[in-house]
């Protein structure tokens, strides 16, 4: 499925306060980083199918991210020894680009955590046995995914095919829980619905319900349907009613946020307390720090030539060790893409990274576009 990489344009949605303000007076709830240490602002990194490998994190978490969500990984996969067992390992990177020692990593920012390993399948007791697997990988959280609506996973019944059978959801998320100790957190990952029948939003309701009763510490509600897929508006006054309905629970926002400023007005008119960022820190790990510039009262700074050339070295050599030279080659051309947006000659550096076809061919484009580092 393709997914649309650029906003369809400024969100609908008035509020009336300066983000500035919005940012500088938002606290993080204390049941956040209570249930997650280290998880210390109201934001994070979403999982991103086809982007958010340890690369793509650590970059990230350089950046501000307090915490990260893999890509989806497959029940299956998982347990038959396959992708999900060593390139979403979250100690990978650490282990064979540091020194070994976790001190010697954190120092030099080489640490994925906190981190949740998100999971996607089919039957419980398969989502159950990926769970445990994932924890025995020293992931800080399991989170549930019933929420990716692309062809081939529905298909499968797995993902947002749950929302359309709210019992099987339910099924899975038991299993998945009893499965996890106790002290590990389990969050899920949710639609507002499978479609805008009212009978889907009923299940929507009957599976958010559900998930909270059985102890799982928040939801992340992507605010399209399912059949939407990424077409259209998020409808970011679903949040706001589902907010003031569930006020008691933790629950964070997806859908639409492109810029800093998006993170800030999400929160001001839907009263989540966090903001999962998707697709908008695809090629912009300066979105967390500038978010995080805006909480302390400072204005939010755009990144430095030098800045974007040091980000595109370290994520290419990030990427090297986790897929080797090939791999990392084809991924890196389609993140340069991203970057390219920063760029003060954006679109002769957004050109130059599409005629890429070998890492010399990237290197070379850092060399002409970037080579200004003052």
């Amino acid at each position: 499925m393709s997914v649309e990489l650029e906003s369809s344009g400024p969100s609908k949605y008035e509020i009336s306060r300066e983000v500035s303000d919005i940012a500088r007076t938002w606290v993080i709830d204390p049941r956040i980083p209570a249930t997650v240490p280290g998880f210390d602002a109201p934001f994070f990194q979403a999982g991103l199918a086809g982007y958010s490998d340890g690369a793509m994190r650590l970059i990230a978490r350089r950046h501000g991210s307090p915490f990260c969500v893999t890509e989806a990984l497959l029940d299956r996969t998982l347990i038959n020894g396959g992708r999900g067992r060593r390139k979403e390992d979250p100690d990978l990177l650490a282990t064979e680009c540091g020194m070994g020692d976790l001190e010697d990593n954190i120092a030099a920012g080489l640490d994925d955590h906190p981190i949740a390993g998100q999971i996607m399948g089919t039957l419980p007791e398969e989502m159950a046995r990926a769970a445990e697997l994932i924890v025995g990988m020293k992931y800080d959280v399991v989170d549930v995914n019933l929420a990716c609506p692309v062809k081939k996973v529905k298909k499968s019944n797995r993902g947002g095919h749950f929302l359309a059978h709210p019992n099987d959801a339910i099924d899975v998320l038991r299993a998945v829980r009893a499965a996890v100790p106790a002290n590990i957190p389990c969050t899920v990952k949710l639609r507002r619905s499978f479609d805008d029948t009212p009978e889907m939003e009923r299940a929507f309701e009957v599976i958010f319900d559900a998930a909270y009763d059985m102890g799982y510490a928040w939801a992340v509600v992507h605010c399209r349907t399912v059949e939407q897929k990424y077409l259209g508006p998020a409808k970011w006054e679903f949040l706001r009613d589902l907010v003031a309905r569930r006020s008691d629970r933790v629950i964070f926002g997806s859908g639409d946020i492109w810029t800093v400023d998006d993170i800030f007005r999400m929160h001001a008119f839907t009263g989540v307390h966090g903001v999962s960022v998707a697709r908008g820190c695809i090629g912009n790990p300066w979105i967390f720090r500038q978010a995080r510039q805006l909480m302390r009262g400072e204005p939010a700074t755009l990144p430095t030539l030098a800045e974007q050339r040091t980000a595109l070295l370290e994520h290419f050599e990030l990427a090297h060790r986790l897929h080797g030279e090939i791999v990392a080659g084809r991924r890196m051309r389609k993140f340069g893409i991203k970057f390219s947006q920063h760029h003060p000659d954006s679109e002769a550096v957004k050109s130059a990274f599409i005629r890429c076809e070998t890492t010399v061919e990237w290197e070379a484009v850092l060399q002409r576009h970037y080579a200004c580092i003052s």
